[in-house]
């Protein structure tokens, strides 16, 4: 096929020697055009991801493209040369396609099924069709991998379970509550799994987030990102009677939500359901909280058994996506393997198409005396024979070809017919 693929990823190379070659772009390099300088290089696509970068080639020598790469790599993205051999890796034809379409169906991510990949994929897909870098090969094994990542998120639980904490907080509250929109969050603490909380929450369309922080300013920050309400620390207890949902993630050495807290707020809530959700170490939320009537209370400890349990079931998956992918990769491997007989099925089909028409030509003087429906009848004659003729050689080829043994019946099919002759 002459498919090379190149590249270093979350598991062969650190995140410093990723972002070197990440920030190529930066540096006045723009990585397309610099591998199109490659005179082996025919096609190029070049991804660049926080967890990967890759460098996808059709090429006339797929091995000397490799070492030119190498070379792109080492000078551009100023690594030294031990440690590219050492994270670099490399897959050629056959092997690349397969790693494409693991990329693209999130085979290969660090978080297994998440969905960001498919369009970070598409998007070096656009810059490369914007720079024109693409051409029949990778225009085909790419729109092949977004067939394949569709195929593996529709017919396999990829993708089905949370697998991050955060999100599975509210995976639960959606669980218990049915649906999010018209609810009122807590969000006790402003770091990051507070921020990642936030984003989903959003997503799934709760009316209002209040943001307790101990810096007070640091909760108004926050607030104004996510267009919520900030609320003073000290008036946590009064905040828990609006509440329908509570997350908490402070580095808190101390419970800052006691039971007698809980007990009041629920007095005066009616006894209405609350969701509390301890994810910060050590708790926030004293666990006797959980005892009492209407109220809810994970801690991270539940939340990861969660996570574990879904990351579980998303390697049984991973199983049936490689059973997918392997068909798709046999599938691209047929196509191309009929590729390489295309130009001479063409030729062989016009040289015996001009013979009829020059023997057609030749045959006027009689055909003159013919009606013209009896001259098409003629030409119909002629073409549905030679039509006839050709088929047999025409499809055998097609299958020699999906076998990998082509190569002798296209040579000699050249030479009988005299295919490359002027």
């Amino acid at each position: 096929m002459n498919i090379v693929l190149i590249g270093m990823n979350h598991k062969t190379a650190p995140l410093e020697l990723r972002e070197k070659l990440s920030l190529l772009g930066g540096n006045n390099v723009h990585p397309l055009e610099e591998m199109m300088k490659i005179p082996q290089i025919k096609e190029a696509l070049y991804l660049a991801t926080c967890n990967r970068v890759e460098a996808l080639a059709s090429a006339v020598d797929a091995k000397d493209t490799v070492e030119r790469l190498k070379e792109f790599i080492f000078h551009h993205g100023n690594l030294p040369w031990e440690e590219i051999e050492r994270c670099l890796y490399v897959h050629f034809d056959q092997q690349a396609v397969r790693h494409l379409f693991r990329v693209a169906s999130s085979i290969d991510s660090l978080v297994m099924g998440e969905p960001q990949i498919l369009g970070q994929v598409k998007e070096a897909y656009r810059r490369a069709v914007e720079h024109r870098t693409t051409g029949v090969i990778l225009n085909r094994v790419v729109h092949h991998a977004f067939r394949v990542a569709k195929r593996v998120r529709t017919e396999t639980e990829i993708a089905g379970n949370a697998v991050s904490v955060s999100f599975t907080a509210v995976e639960l509250a959606k669980k218990i509550f049915g649906a999010l929109k018209g609810k009122t969050i807590l969000l006790i603490g402003a770091g990051e799994m507070s921020e990642l909380a936030a984003r989903h929450l959003i997503k799934y369309g709760v009316d209002r987030i209040l943001i307790a922080n101990r810096t007070y300013t640091r909760a108004l920050e926050m607030a104004r990102d996510f267009q919520g309400s900030a609320v003073e620390f000290a008036r946590l207890g009064e905040s828990l009677l609006n509440a329908d949902i509570v997350i908490s993630s402070t580095g808190a050495p101390g419970y800052v939500i006691n039971a007698e807290m809980v007990a009041a707020a629920l007095r005066r809530r009616k006894n209405r359901l609350l969701f509390l959700m301890d994810i910060a170490v050590p708790r926030d939320i004293d666990p006797a909280a959980g005892t009492i009537d209407n109220v809810y209370l994970y801690n991270i400890d539940h939340l990861q058994e969660i996570v574990d349990e879904n990351l579980k079931s998303r390697r049984g998956e991973a199983e049936k996506a490689e059973a997918i992918i392997d068909e798709e990769v046999l599938k691209y491997k047929e196509w191309f393997s009929a590729l390489e007989a295309v130009p001479t099925i063409v030729s062989l089909r016009e040289k015996v198409e001009g013979i009829m028409k020059g023997e057609l030509g030749r045959s006027l003087s009689w055909m003159q005396n013919l009606s013209a429906e009896q001259r098409k009848n003629v030409e119909i004659l002629t073409s549905s024979i030679l039509n006839k003729i050709l088929h047999d050689p025409i499809v055998a080829i097609k299958e020699e070809s999906q076998n990998g043994g082509a190569l002798p019946y296209i040579a000699a099919l050249r030479r009988l017919f005299r295919l490359d002759d002027g």
